[in-house]
């Protein structure tokens, strides 16, 4: 999977993450890119082509595999953080956190997969999270959300593997973004995940772990998960 030549598609291109995607796609020589997002004029990138996509919203999704029949790699990028517990807290932000970043993503694969193998398989990335893989009292339907998408990611490239599509996950901590602007901890350049992310996906991995500490929370996952949590604090 080359980036140059191809046809990207990004979800979530008007900030963050997905701005420094769309961004480097077009620097690495991608012939088009498709910027989306819910409010699509407020992407600012010249040289995209930006269309309105809400992944949330199944008519949405669906005119943008319709515009963007070319498409040889997807990034589905599009996230929320709501800050919600699961015992405590608002049912209706639980519900939102999963139908972003697991039925949205699905949704996304699914009206797409079929685009990506008529064009002879290409790639599909998804921007998961260190948050996969452990919880964090405060933010644990994201963490919930992240895990059903990581699990997504798994099962999808065991369906799409016949079709020559590439699926791979991306895992990263906190990234200095507009959605992590209050934390107070440690954040990884957002240009360096993203310019691993691209990497991978041209090195055909499976797997891109973007920071030291998503490499942490990965090694802890052979471990007594009570050695992570009291580290951690939460033991």
């Amino acid at each position: 999977m080359k980036i140059t030549g191809s046809v990207a598609l990004v979800t979530g291109a008007n900030r963050g993450i997905g701005r420094h995607f769309t961004q480097q796609l077009l620097e690495r020589g991608a012939a088009k890119v498709y910027a989306t997002a819910r409010n699509p004029e407020r992407i600012d990138i010249p040289g995209v082509q930006a269309l309105r996509l809400d992944i949330t919203d199944p008519e949405q999704v669906a005119a943008a595999a319709a515009a963007a029949s070319d498409v040889t790699l997807l990034i589905n990028n599009a996230g929320i953080s709501t800050w919600t517990n699961l015992v405590t807290g608002d049912l209706s932000r639980i519900r939102l956190e999963m139908d972003t970043h697991y039925y949205g993503t699905l949704s996304m694969v699914r009206a797409f997969a079929p685009v990506l193998g008529g064009n002879g398989g290409g790639a599909i990335l998804n921007v998961l999270s260190a948050m996969s893989w452990f919880s964090y009292d405060g933010a644990n339907a994201y963490g919930a959300a992240k895990a059903a998408a990581w699990s997504l990611t798994n099962g999808i490239r065991i369906e799409l593997a016949s079709q020559s599509t590439l699926v791979t996950g991306l895992h990263l901590g906190s990234a200095d973004t507009d959605m992590m602007a209050d934390y107070d901890g440690d954040k990884t350049d957002p240009a360096d995940v993203v310019r691993a992310a691209l990497d991978g996906i041209e090195a055909r991995k499976l797997e891109v772990v973007a920071d030291e500490w998503s490499a942490h929370i990965k090694a802890s996952l052979a471990a007594d998960p009570s050695a992570f949590y009291t580290a951690f604090g939460r033991g």
